[in-house]
């Protein structure tokens, strides 16, 4: 369900997880009021108040802790990029040479590049990985021994340019498994589970102004569902109108084409 709804537009995604529950909350007042009367309800307004108090406090330490973890999860991805674009950019450099294992090693790395841009990230949105991208990962470690093999005596670069394919091999393998998803189930049963029932204790109050009291509960309606829009839009950081996107590969692969 976090990926149908994190690939969805914004606009949708907000009617889903806002709007639409929202509207649910403000109406189930209304029945309450009219079923239970504001007299019955207005006998638990002092009680029900310092409990409602102690509600909201738990359910915001739950909600900022979810929103913290995954926003950090999705900086992470971001860095996994940059890292792996770092590294390309420096094998380039270090497989620099007229000689034909170097230009075999450069032109693996720009096919791999171009296969993590043009595979990965369609297969990521989807929870999956590229063969292609693997197996010219492969290639490209195939290249470098090769390289080593060729050269008389092993050039001293041999060492850091498998460092950098390591590097490269490890930020893949990272985004990938961000790719997946952040929040784990039992996480988003608590959030869910925690926001119906933090709005629904305001069905315990009652106060002569219905249309007041309509509002207040439809403006804590609007915070919590929009703290659930929030890890929804980024719970999978490579899905979706709020993704991670191969800009640092692109910008690498484009100064190795330039």
């Amino acid at each position: 369900m976090s990926l149908f709804l994190s690939g969805l537009p914004l606009w949708i995604t907000a009617i889903l997880l806002v709007v639409i529950p929202t509207i649910i909350a403000c109406c189930g007042l209304i029945l309450v009021r009219r079923h239970v009367g504001l007299q019955r309800l207005t006998t638990n307004n002092e009680v029900a108040g310092f409990k409602f108090a102690v509600v909201g406090v738990i359910y915001a330490v739950l909600m900022a802790f979810a929103i913290v973890v995954v926003w950090q999860r999705y900086t992470d991805a971001e860095l996994a990029v940059v890292s792996e674009a770092g590294a390309a950019a420096t094998l380039y450099r270090l497989a620099a040479g007229p000689e034909p294992a170097a230009r075999e090693l450069r032109s693996g790395l720009a096919a791999y590049l171009t296969l993590a841009i043009e595979r990965d990230w369609p297969q990521m949105a989807r929870e999956q990985e590229s063969a292609e991208a693997n197996q010219s990962l492969d290639r490209l470690y195939a290249a470098a021994l090769h390289m080593g093999q060729t050269a008389q005596p092993p050039p001293a670069v041999l060492v850091p340019i498998f460092n950098q394919i390591d590097l490269i091999t490890e930020a893949r393998r990272s985004r990938l498994h961000l790719a997946i998803g952040i929040m784990p189930g039992v996480l988003w049963a608590a959030l869910i589970l925690g926001g119906g029932l933090t709005v629904g204790f305001t069905y315990f109050f009652g106060t002569e102004n219905l249309k007041a009291q309509v509002m207040m509960s439809g403006i804590l309606a609007i915070i919590v569902f929009m703290g659930l829009f929030v890890i929804v839009s980024i719970d999978h950081p490579f899905t979706g109108p709020v993704h991670v996107d191969p800009g640092p590969l692109q910008r690498v692969l484009s100064d190795f084409r330039g």
